[in-house]
């Protein structure tokens, strides 16, 4: 059975849109989503599914968070292999200069368009950088992304579109993810 990561945008963060994880999973579950299992308290889940629909599935999560829990955040869907091909496609990953800790990927729904990658693409703030690859957008900032002047730019870019995680907790849900699958 497919490995679906799901990533919830803005769960958690600053005292808004709270969820508990046990809450998170029990909604995936009564989804008729499998083995749902949740990463750090942002709102990553991990489960098995046979919906082939992906962006459809992400809009009956949406709206089944905002009936229980009284918000809608936009929740963001990758297979383990598209988690796994956004890993293997950082462009950060042949520069040892490049700290990995300060790598984010935000993970879009759909890719942006061609003029607003073109105005994100001109966007130049310091030694920070960002590439864009169809639907997974990578940012590195090398002071860390509390100081971030890029990332505010992008996110207003995108119209706040997608959800980020650092490259630590990517590598982490793919983890889960392949156990998951090795488990069926």
């Amino acid at each position: 059975m497919p490995v679906v990561i799901s990533m919830l945008r803005g769960v958690n963060v600053g005292g808004h849109n709270l969820v508990k994880m046990d809450a998170l999973r029990q909604l995936y579950a009564s989804l008729g989503l499998r083995n749902p299992q949740t990463y750090v308290q942002s709102g990553n889940v991990v489960f098995q599914s046979d919906e082939r629909d992906l962006p459809q599935l992400a809009k009956k999560i949406e709206g089944s968070i905002e009936k229980k829990f009284g918000f809608r955040p936009q929740v963001v869907l990758r297979t383990s292999s598209e988690m796994k091909s956004a890993i293997a496609k950082n462009p950060f990953t042949k520069r040892p200069e490049v700290d990995p800790t300060r790598i984010l990927i935000n993970f879009l729904a759909e890719g942006p368009n061609p003029a607003v990658r073109d105005a994100i693409l001109k966007l130049k703030f310091g030694a920070e950088e960002v590439h864009i690859d169809g639907r997974d957008m990578y940012l590195y900032s090398p002071e860390g992304f509390g100081k971030s002047k890029l990332w505010p730019a992008v996110s207003r870019a995108m119209k706040n579109s997608g959800t980020g995680r650092n490259l630590n907790t990517v590598q982490k849900l793919l983890q889960m993810a392949e156990k998951l699958e090795s488990a069926q």
